[in-house]
């Protein structure tokens, strides 16, 4: 350890220094600098990514991406006293346009789409459903024609006229709640049977 070097590394002013050392090194063909300018320089990106408020995950790849873009292009770093700063703006604008994307891309959650969405069933309701409708009806079909008319315009109509189901039918008006309780009877006869 050096005198400008702090227990965990180098202080910011010999931050520098080391990084530009390193990179030097690394240019010259000592491919172990190269692990020393990742080992002085990753926290400080890390930093800066982090500033850009991106989670965990996101500032590693940019981290990442950061350094495969040194390695890639180490040769446009023309004064290796620069190499702190090439590397702190890649990875603040690769951070930015990460940041960008995901913002572009942020998923919505389930229950804001749901509430967006027009009411569907699923088939396997429609399923469900159309069978149930086919067994009714077939139920249906199997009581007395006057069980039949009855229960139609009384599922049909939400108020029927007494009066007017009374003369259609042809019966007393006082016998239609007493014979379309003994019809939903047979009805439920009928349905217990299909099942």
């Amino acid at each position: 350890m050096t005198m400008h070097e702090a227990p965990g590394g180098p202080t910011s002013s010999a931050l520098y220094d080391v990084a530009t050392d390193a990179f030097r090194r690394w240019r010259a063909g000592d491919e172990s600098a190269l692990d020393d300018l990742v080992r002085v320089m990753s926290p400080v990106l890390w930093h800066v990514v982090r500033a850009c408020g991106l989670d965990r995950e996101a500032s590693e790849d940019v981290v990442q991406t950061t350094w495969v873009a040194l390695v890639k292009s180490a040769d446009s770093v023309r004064d290796p006293q620069a190499i702190t700063r090439w590397l702190c703006t890649g990875a603040r604008r690769e951070a930015w346009r990460v940041s960008k994307l995901a913002t572009r891309t942020r998923p919505v959650e389930d229950d804001v789409l749901d509430a967006r969405m027009p009411v569907q069933t699923s088939p396997e309701a429609e399923v469900v459903t159309n069978d149930e409708s086919s067994l009714l009806w077939q139920a249906l079909g199997r009581l007395p024609e006057r069980c039949q008319k009855l229960l139609r315009i009384v599922a049909w109509e939400p108020r029927p006229d007494y009066t007017a189901v009374a003369a259609g039918l042809q019966m007393p008006v006082g016998s239609i709640g007493p014979t379309r309780r003994r019809c939903l009877d047979k009805l439920r006869v009928e349905l217990g049977g299909a099942s």
